[in-house]
């Protein structure tokens, strides 16, 4: 099982470590970039991004319908 435990208090990080040696548990710490910018840049340009081209794959809908033009739904 993975525990995720998130906390900006060193003392409470520091008990918790504590703990997890006295139970003979295993513990990896990761330290989180605290450069929120990046993070906020990162977002803003996958939220606006465009693709500069069509899509190579053409309509997915088209497909669909020449595909299935030779069977007959259920429900039609």
């Amino acid at each position: 099982m993975e525990l995720i435990l998130k906390s900006s208090n060193e003392q409470s990080i520091a008990k918790v470590l504590a703990l997890a040696k006295k139970l003979n548990m295993s513990v990896e710490r990761r330290e989180v970039s605290a450069d929120d910018k990046e993070r906020k840049a990162l977002k803003t340009r996958i939220l606006k991004f465009k693709a500069k081209s069509e899509n190579p794959f053409g309509d997915a809908a088209e497909w669909e319908r020449n595909e299935r033009e030779d069977r007959e739904l259920p429900f039609s």
